[in-house]
């Protein structure tokens, strides 16, 4: 199937959940997105800011960019005029810069806490300890020019699809627990990032609200990008 087969075969997934589908462009080229863009598709992922600010003048003002790879420092100030959703936040220092370069442009910018749920070493994120040290830090109250709207995690690459399951109501179970406090006025649980190509299907059914689907709708990536 093509590209606009695969974006609407699961938005009819996704209707029953009402999850939002981010398409994932990385190394995809611009006639590839473009293609997904005329089916409708507005809600774009990249892992790397050199990628995504090569891409973000050339698609139509209304693209919705979010950053779902890891971020460095150094690199915040790239991305913080137009990024719609920052889903990689994973330490205090990451998000003091985001407020820092968002005060210097006015500009409120969202993010998402990521939580390490993975059994992968090369997998990132807060511990459970490290999250609660974080929203719960002095410092976070004071960030104006940042909104936290909830978590993403990656579940472990496996075949087990029960361990997959089990890592993904972990972090369903973290969510909604949060959710049940009172928190900064900077953070809301409203949204739960997590499945992708391989395990959204699970990622739905223990309640995510936004799903990075790259494989499933444009295939194999393009190294050559």
């Amino acid at each position: 199937m093509g590209i606009k087969n695969n974006i609407e075969k699961l938005r009819s997934e996704l209707k029953r959940s009402n999850a939002q589908l981010i398409a994932v462009s990385k190394t995809h080229s611009l006639d590839t997105i473009r293609e997904a863009y005329e089916t409708g598709q507005r809600i774009f992922g990249e892992n790397k800011v050199q990628e995504l600010i090569e891409k973000q003048p050339r698609l139509p003002p209304d693209t919705e960019w979010h950053l779902i790879g890891n971020l460095q420092r150094n690199k915040v100030k790239y991305i913080a005029p137009f990024i719609s959703l920052i889903h990689s936040v994973d330490s205090l220092k990451l998000l003091e810069e985001i407020n820092r370069q968002g005060q210097k442009i006015n500009r409120k910018i969202h993010c998402l806490l990521q939580v390490y749920i993975a059994r992968e070493e090369t997998k990132f994120g807060l511990s459970r300890d490290e999250l609660e040290t974080l929203v719960n830090s002095n410092e976070i109250s004071f960030f104006k020019f940042i909104a936290i709207d909830g978590l993403m995690g990656i579940a472990t690459m496996t075949e087990d699809t029960q361990q997959i399951r089990n890592e993904f109501k972990s972090l369903k179970e973290i969510f909604e627990n949060l959710k049940t406090r009172s928190l900064p006025p900077s953070v809301q649980m409203k949204e739960l990032s997590m499945g992708m190509s391989s395990d959204y299907t699970i990622a739905l059914e223990e309640g995510s609200t936004f799903v990075r689907i790259g494989t499933a709708i444009f295939g194999n990536r393009d190294y050559s990008i």
